[in-house]
């Protein structure tokens, strides 16, 4: 496509301007006509170049564009309304990763981190304002930082910034910071260590440039246009050097609906560059689960020592209506006690309303109150206790403009029945299957850039008594491309275990694979305080025994653990043989949901690694209103950079997604998303079966 023919196009949609302004004339200047739109990195913008912009919280877009030097995949969320976070992997097409004994013809691939703060909200007369950080904690392949300030005008989205590094390669002006330290008039082109690290050493260092743009939308609501000045101009790029006909970019965007776009530019007066932004919001998800009806309230009553066939009827409808599986009912003296595990609704407060409701129907002769508690494999968490005068009058219907009685649902620690004199349950089987496909993954490897194996993944467990379990999980390999996997040893002067870099042995020792084969012992040893023993084959690499102890006080916003592990590594060819190689390992770890931002967890462990190393993991993620999870970890330890190999440090990206997302009927079960860079053996941790802090969920801050 010609410059000409895009300028035409531009030149018949400016007609309509008029049409659309007048249109939208009582719109306050402020509220922006233009909706968001990600750019060639990732992240909202324009083409090359950033925008002040910020998508909606929650918003979360998978990018991809093409063009004769580069290839960009690209995931951006907004981490927060005024936060944006976008992970990229680039496709230099012009180079090799490496050699071709090791890399093959793979081209080389850039990892990055790019961030982008608001710092001023755009107003009536004022313009938004945000600063960005571009491919930090990379190579530096493309690190860039910027200012830049964008201001709605009707249909218009005009953007003006400054930036340095990548975004400012032509310096078309002196940076100013020159004026302030000549320190800052140089720019160190390499990266420190194996890459991965922060240099926050280079940041506003060198030449500068100024960069803008407008971003148009048409009458017609799908077509939008965007154009273009270039700050960079692409002498000393990564895929050699590129001829710039022109400074000027200029595109198009088709919005095929709320969930995707299709974009078209043509960059630097000669390149077009095509791609397609796919997109949800995980703050608006909903899920299409089918929830049966709340039983409507009809009070009745059934004999003191309860009638069996109302009570297997209420057994019934607790597990069918309230999700409680495996529910009882206990009554002593005044109280009726029910107690389950809650299988469907993420919300709690639900499946106790929906209790509360099916025992209200037919409530034992003499029932004051009624208490549901929470239980986890058979462990009682938390009880919910409600005065039955308070739930008839709240049931019947509140007046309009009295308060609701406070007494309802009040959370307590487990509530346990003393002198029972009547009981019914459900009987539940001391065994459990389950199975599930399972995808391990990688990305950005030197060897292959997608690196992955899939599997069905089978569990069997039987529960011996109420806090002792036996049980294992198996694999079965389908398929997997582990076989182009060639870092199999470490620098030849490391010192670093090899304890996670024979995934390629473990993975082709065997098509069925024990990863998991332990006893374990979960209980409660005090008021708030839980603690699980277990022993065996804990995960794919390591056996051993260990221990964790966790304070979680009920319905605060932080608790503590620690684990202490003793593991000896599997032998890569046999696994169900051991090697020589055997470790102490464990943690401190700290919770924390901010009182300021409650839909945060920020979780710090801090100990020794399965490689001997020492240091510790910063984890932070968000819950978003959907249900699900997304968040990001880095674990710094005394492995040196060039022990670890590239990437420098551990890190890494997940997604945590409720299936009732995805399932016409309610449940409360998760599936995970995990992203690695790249796998090494510095800080990585024991993979656990179990997490005393995820087990104890019930016992969080509601």
């Amino acid at each position: 496509m010609k410059l000409t023919t895009l300028g035409s196009m531009i030149a018949l949609s400016l007609g309509g301007f008029s049409t659309a302004a007048n249109a939208n004339w009582g719109t306050p200047l402020y509220t922006p006509y233009v909706t968001p739109s990600q750019s060639d990195f990732g992240g909202v913008g324009l083409l090359q170049t950033p925008t002040a912009r910020m998508a909606p919280s929650g918003d979360f877009s998978v990018n991809y564009r093409d063009n004769d030097q580069y290839r960009f995949w690209s995931l951006s969320l907004q981490l927060m309304p005024w936060l944006e976070t976008t992970i990229r992997y680039s496709d230099v097409r012009t180079r090799r990763y490496g050699a071709e004994d090791f890399s093959g013809d793979q081209t080389y691939k850039d990892k990055a981190i790019d961030l982008k703060a608001r710092l001023w909200e755009e107003t009536r007369w004022t313009p938004d304002i945000s600063l960005g950080f571009r491919d930090i904690g990379g190579t530096g392949l493309f690190d860039s930082e910027y200012l830049v300030a964008t201001k709605a005008v009707g249909p218009f989205d005009l953007s003006l910034g400054m930036g340095w590094g990548y975004v400012a390669n032509s310096g078309n002006i002196t940076n100013p910071l020159c004026k302030a330290s000549d320190r800052f008039c140089q720019r160190d082109e390499g990266y420190s260590g194996s890459g991965g690290k922060i240099d926050a050493d280079r940041f506003f260092h060198g030449p500068a440039a100024i960069f803008g743009g407008v971003e148009y939308q048409t009458p017609w609501q799908p077509l939008r246009f965007k154009v273009e000045y270039d700050g960079n101009n692409y002498r000393d790029d990564r895929a050699g050097r590129l001829a710039q006909d022109s400074p000027i970019n200029v595109g198009m965007l088709y919005r095929l609906s709320d969930w995707g776009d299709l974009n078209l530019g043509y960059e630097r007066g000669n390149t077009l560059t095509f791609g397609v932004t796919l997109n949800t919001n995980f703050e608006s998800m909903r899920s299409p689960a089918q929830k049966p009806s709340k039983p409507v309230f009809n009070p009745a009553t059934q004999p003191a020592d309860l009638d069996p066939q109302v009570a297997s009827a209420q057994l019934s409808a607790l597990r069918d209506n309230a999700g409680f599986s495996s529910p009882a009912i206990q009554r002593a003296g005044d109280t009726v006690y029910i107690t389950g595990e809650q299988t469907d609704y993420r919300d709690r407060a639900e499946g106790v309303e929906r209790a509360n409701r099916i025992m209200m129907n037919s409530l034992p002769e003499g029932t004051r109150q009624i208490v549901v508690t929470e239980n986890n494999n058979r462990l009682p968490l938390v009880s919910h206790h409600s005065d039955v005068a308070s739930l008839d009058y709240a049931l019947s219907g509140v007046p309009v403009g009295a308060l609701p009685p406070e007494n309802i649902d009040v959370r307590q620690e487990p509530q346990q029945p003393q002198n029972v004199q009547a009981q019914f349950a459900d009987k539940k089987s001391p065994w459990s299957f389950n199975w599930s496909p399972l995808l391990n993954q990688s990305f950005g490897g030197p060897e292959s850039f997608y690196m992955y194996q899939f599997a069905l993944s089978g569990s069997v467990d039987y529960q011996l008594t109420d806090n002792w379990t036996v049980g294992g999980v198996a694999w079965l390999n389908l398929y997997n491309n582990y076989d182009k996997f060639n870092f199999t040893a470490p620098p030849p002067d490391s010192h670093i275990p090899q304890v996670r870099t024979h995934i390629r042995s473990y993975v082709d020792s065997s098509d069925l694979y024990l990863n998991n084969l332990q006893l374990t012992r979960i209980g409660a040893v005090a008021e708030g305080w839980y603690m699980q023993n277990y022993g065996g084959y804990l995960e794919m690499m390591f056996a051993g025994v260990g221990s964790e102890v966790l304070y979680r006080p009920l319905d605060k916003q932080w608790a503590v653990g620690a684990d202490l592990n003793w593991v000896k590594q599997r032998d890569w060819n046999d696994p169900m043989k051991m090697a020589d190689y055997s470790v102490t390992t464990g943690h401190v770890t700290g919770y924390w949901q901010p009182w300021f931002a409650d839909e945060f967890l920020v979780k710090v462990s801090v100990g020794r690694y399965l490689a001997g190393d020492t240091g510790g993991t910063f984890d932070v993620s968000r819950r978003f209103a959907s249900g699900i999870t997304a968040g990001a970890y880095a674990t710094l330890t005394d492995v040196s950079s060039h022990d670890y190999g590239e990437g420098s440090f551990t890190k890494g990206f997940y997604i945590s997604i409720p299936l009732d997302l995805l399932s016409t009927r309610p449940t409360n079960t998760h599936a995970g998303f995990n992203w690695v860079p790249l796998t090494r053996d510095g800080g990585q941790p024991l993979q656990k079966r179990y997490s005393l802090y995820d087990f104890t969920d019930a016992r969080g801050a509601q």
